[in-house]
């Protein structure tokens, strides 16, 4: 983990309020799942903000996020050129050397970007890949995914693409060694209890509000079987069986 300073290549819009934000890289090593507190404002306005890693490359670094509030907002106005300070790599990623076989990405809106440099790490390692993508209404960032996965499956609950409904109706744990999810929590404990019903191991990246990023402020707690975590510090990734009940 390394607080430094970045400079942004570029930055361009993908979809309503999502935009795709690309950065100098440090020699710092990034596993697939883990995140940024990133800020390019002054101290008069809001602290940093947490962003998953989008992408990874030799020598930058690429974000999706969504504009959510004042912080975010800033962010998408910020132009090539500009400087803007990272902190991390943080938290844990997803298990990309500990599962084999077939493996299942689900993501959901804009917890669908850390998906992206998991499936390659997983490809990389062998593993053969489906990922499915849930979308409220309007399609982003699913193009790069066809270099990467053996299939990939939409879903929109308001639209005319892919299947009409929740992503969680066409997956089929069983047919998979294993399964990593990111996105709304509601979703992916559904991902998880059609896991738990195939035996199927999943593990999840729990999304929530972050003010330190390093596990100090304790705003970022959840729940589990053994005790409140901390997203940002022991998470974001967890295993299914934190939450069985």
């Amino acid at each position: 983990m390394q607080f430094y300073t970045s400079k942004i290549l570029s930055q361009k819009q993908i979809a309503t309020d999502v935009f795709h934000l690309t950065v100098t890289k440090n020699d710092e090593k990034i596993a697939p799942g883990q995140f940024y507190m990133l800020k390019a404002w002054n101290d008069a306005l809001p602290l940093m903000r947490p962003i998953s890693v989008y992408n990874v490359e030799n020598e930058t670094l690429h974000f999706l996020y969504k504009i959510v509030g004042k912080g975010t907002e800033w962010l998408s106005t910020l132009k090539k050129g500009a400087e803007v300070e990272l902190l991390g790599p943080l938290g844990n990623g997803f298990p990309c050397r500990e599962v084999f076989g077939k493996v299942a990405l689900v993501g959901g809106g804009i917890g669908i970007p850390p998906l992206f440099e998991t499936a390659k790490q997983l490809t990389k390692n062998g593993c053969k890949v489906d990922v499915f993508l849930g979308y409220k209404d309007e399609l982003f960032a699913f193009e790069p995914f066809e270099e990467v996965c053996e299939n990939i499956f939409i879903a929109v609950e308001k639209g005319n693409e892919g299947y009409k409904g929740f992503i969680t109706d066409i997956l089929h744990p069983q047919n998979y060694n294993a399964v990593f999810t990111c996105g709304p929590e509601i979703m992916m404990m559904k991902v998880k209890e059609l896991c738990d019903a195939q035996k199927v191991p999943v593990w999840l990246s729990m999304e929530s509000r972050m003010a330190c990023g390093i596990g100090a402020c304790l705003v970022c707690t959840c729940k589990t079987n053994e005790g409140m975590k901390r997203c940002c510090k022991d998470g974001p990734v967890f295993s299914g069986t934190l939450f069985s009940e």
